[in-house]
């Protein structure tokens, strides 16, 4: 078994076991979120209702949600069956599959969005090129991806979350860092933004937005 895939392994292990409760803390995350609502805004002004957008590490299906509230056709990828049993559940109408973000079931140039919202964060450093190579195969030209992570340098290690017996990192990246692997892999950078960490959310770090388009 190789790196990646013991990777994989472990985070779809760490997000079926605590699935149930990570659903119930992040309900609503968007509620008390202004400035990531209107980014989802404008991206699927953006985008527009004709496309199809992929929300690539979807978990339980909450911004998959949302996104189709600001009518798009969206549909939500993610490696836990318990989190997709979850997405299923909770929004009956929407489709969910199973299936890792580095190799997308999505057709080459088939998507006119790509939403990655915190879902590159289990990704090794070395990975990233590879994880951003796919999202550009899968977009058609002219296609927007919105990537949404923590900013920083060390990486979060959350050790038995809910008294289960899991760990794994959550990486914290540099924006000026992803912005620059996302135009070495054939985007155009059209926004970064950077909120800093709310106290009364209970956040630990800087929150990073990047919408990038793939070159015509």
């Amino acid at each position: 078994m190789t790196d990646t895939q013991d990777l994989l392994t472990a985070t779809r292990t760490f997000y079926d076991t605590i699935a149930e409760d990570y659903a119930d803390h992040f309900r609503n995350p968007l509620a008390d979120r202004p400035l990531e609502r209107a980014l989802l805004g404008a991206f699927a002004e953006l985008v527009g209702p004709a496309g199809s957008v992929a929300d690539l590490g979807c978990g339980p299906g909450v911004v998959t949600a949302h996104l189709a509230s600001l009518g798009l056709t969206v549909f939500g990828l993610d490696l836990s069956e318990s989190m997709l049993t979850i997405a299923r559940r909770e929004y009956p109408a929407l489709r969910f599959e199973q299936g890792s973000m580095l190799e997308s079931p999505c057709a080459d140039g088939s998507l006119a969005g790509v939403v990655s919202w915190y879902s590159s964060i289990h990704t090794p450093v070395d990975e990233l090129p590879a994880l951003f190579a796919e999202f550009h195969r899968a977009l058609a030209p002219g296609g927007h991806l919105l990537l949404a992570f923590q900013a920083g340098d060390e990486a979060l290690r959350l050790v038995q979350p809910w008294g289960y017996p899991v760990t794994l990192d959550f990486e914290r990246r540099r924006p000026e860092f992803m912005a620059g692997l996302l135009t070495d892999g054939g985007f155009a950078l059209r926004a970064s933004t950077v909120r800093e960490q709310d106290a009364a959310l209970a956040e630990s770090a800087p929150q990073a937005f990047l919408l990038a388009q793939k070159k015509g």
